[in-house]
Formats: C-alpha cells, structure tokens, sequence
C-alpha cells in the first residue's frame, strides 16, 4: 500500500456536472501539494444523477481517486465523517465540489496543519477575504456567523466555508462529540474543537458562490435552532 500523507474529501450529492471539472482540478492540486502521497476521496451520497458511476470510471482508471458511496442519503455531516475515518492520511481535508473556495489556497490549508495546527479553515468574513455573492446570501451569513460568536462563544469568523483541513487523529477523537449530521457539521466542529483547546488557523480566501446556492427562509429558521440546541447541549446536558 503506498504512503497517504493528504486525503482530499469532495461531498458530493448529485454533482455530476461539478465532479468533471472538480476531479481533475483536484488531482493537479494535489499532486503540486503532495507528490504520489495523497488520496482524492469522493464521498458520494446518494446520488441519482450519474454521480456514482462517472466517479466509479474515474476510480477504475487512477489510484488516486476512491469513491465512497452510499445508496441511501447520509447528510453532508455523515458523509464526511464516513469518510475522514476511513481515511488514509495523517491530515485530512474538504471543500466543496463547486469550488466555490479558490483552489489555489489548498496549499495554504494543508501547510497551516503541516505548521502543527489541528483545523485550518478558509473564511470569506475577514478583512483580507475576496467574495462575489448575492446580498442576501452575505446578510445572512454574517447574521447567522455573528449568532454563533455571541451564543456560542466562538472567536472565529466565519463557520460555515467548506474549505477545511484537519490533523486526522485529533479529529477523530472530536467527531464521537458531534451530532451535527448535515449543514450545522462545520459549525460543531469548529465550537467543540475550541472547547477542547484546538489549535485553529482561520485564513482569508477569495470565494464566488456557486451557481443554483439560495438561501430560504426555512434555511435560516433550522440553523439558528441548531445553534440553540449545541448550546442547550454544551452548558445544560454538558456533552
């Protein structure tokens, strides 16, 4: 079996159009970052548009690339978790197939976890950070990241970004404590890892929304239930 130091995780839910220009961008990135010694995983959850066997046809042809599938859906928070424990490498490390986030910051996410950091997150709400999104998308990202500041206590800026990388045993030692199984994932990742003293790097990246992303308002209402709930968690049932 060869060396993984990287393992690269695309959750992906019927992406299929996505996944074309996201695997080969990946396999170039990660090749620059870690020569022969990283893993593309595609967590594939569900999907019903051709996702499954396009990534399957990828895998048969590169070594580099592993699907992980599943025939019923997981959740992104699932998903993920699935497949950071199977996974090979000593950091561990997602973004989102659309690639929203710049790619050209991977190098930085991985290097801040090389640096002895234990997360490293991009973040789109810092001074330095270059995003292009609708108005509605960036009042309510704001409002809801201030919500998690002030309730939670966390120091960070941004939570929600799907462009992280993670020390893989520190990680796996958090996740038995997260009971986020979709969208809210990111944010209990971030609010326990800081409870347990993690080490994290949040940095500036230049980030464009992905065509088809919408904000509703029942979006909205579920992710401050679901700050509410980590806090009952956190301070009543101390989990």
């Amino acid at each position: 079996m060869r060396e993984v130091e990287v393992s690269a995780v695309l959750p992906v839910y019927n992406d299929l159009a996505a996944l074309k220009t996201a695997i080969p961008r990946s396999l170039e990135t990660l090749e620059a970052i870690a020569p022969g010694r990283f893993e593309l995983i595609v967590a594939e959850d569900g999907s019903t548009d051709g996702s499954t066997e396009f990534v399957r046809e990828y895998e048969a042809g590169d070594p580099r690339v592993r699907l992980l599938h599943s025939d019923e859906r997981l959740g992104r928070g699932r998903a993920l978790n699935r497949a950071f424990t199977q996974a090979l490498g000593s950091i561990v490390c997602y973004y989102d197939v659309d690639l929203a986030t710049d790619m050209r910051h991977l190098p930085e996410l991985v290097e801040a976890i090389r640096d002895g950091n234990d997360i490293a997150t991009g973040s789109r709400l810092l001074p330095e950070s270059v995003i292009v999104r609708s108005g509605g998308r960036e009042i309510a990202s704001r409002g809801y990241n201030t919500l998690v500041r002030t309730i939670l206590g966390s120091s960070l800026c941004d939570h929600q970004c799907g462009f992280k990388a993670f020390r893989r045993d520190r990680l796996l030692s958090l996740i038995p404590s997260v009971t986020a199984d979709h969208w809210f994932w990111d944010t209990e990742v971030l609010v326990r890892a800081q409870k347990n003293d993690y080490r994290i790097r949040e940095f500036p990246v230049q980030w464009r929304q992905g065509e088809g992303t919408t904000v509703r308002g029942t979006d909205v209402v579920e992710m401050g239930s679901a700050i509410l709930r980590l806090w009952w968690r956190i301070h009543v049932e101390k989990s």
